[in-house]
């Protein structure tokens, strides 16, 4: 899928970026990941609530391989549907952006550290 069928399929959802990455492409909203494209296949980025949407409609989790073991990433695959249907796949996008904004509020938040001698932080 080139970057014209991809910014196509996610019109409905509205304006995003895509980037060539690892052999496929990375998809941004608001400056944020909330897809990739691999070897045609749209995997979306996802917590455990939208993993199990996409697992009950089908999807999987992209996994590939490194040294010799599956690796998995959160993102899961669109169901067949989602792209036939644009405002489905305009709902699941939403939800992915929602993923992507809480993992990045949950990167930026700093940690609290304990006082010396007080690991537990009080």
């Amino acid at each position: 899928m080139d970057a014209a069928a991809i910014e196509d399929a996610f019109a409905a959802f509205g304006p995003v970026r895509v980037r060539a990455m690892f052999g496929g492409s990375g998809i941004y909203a608001d400056g944020l990941m909330i897809a990739i494209c691999v070897d045609g296949q749209i995997y979306l980025k996802a917590d455990p609530a939208l993993a199990q949407s996409l697992r009950e409609a089908g999807g999987h989790a992209f996994t590939y391989e490194k040294q010799g073991k599956p690796v998995t990433m959160g993102f899961w695959s669109l169901p067949e549907s989602a792209l036939d249907d644009g405002d489905e796949l305009a709902s699941l996008a939403a939800r992915a952006l929602s993923v992507a904004r809480a993992a990045a509020v949950a990167r930026t938040v700093p940690r609290r550290r304990g006082r010396p001698g007080n690991p537990r932080g009080e």
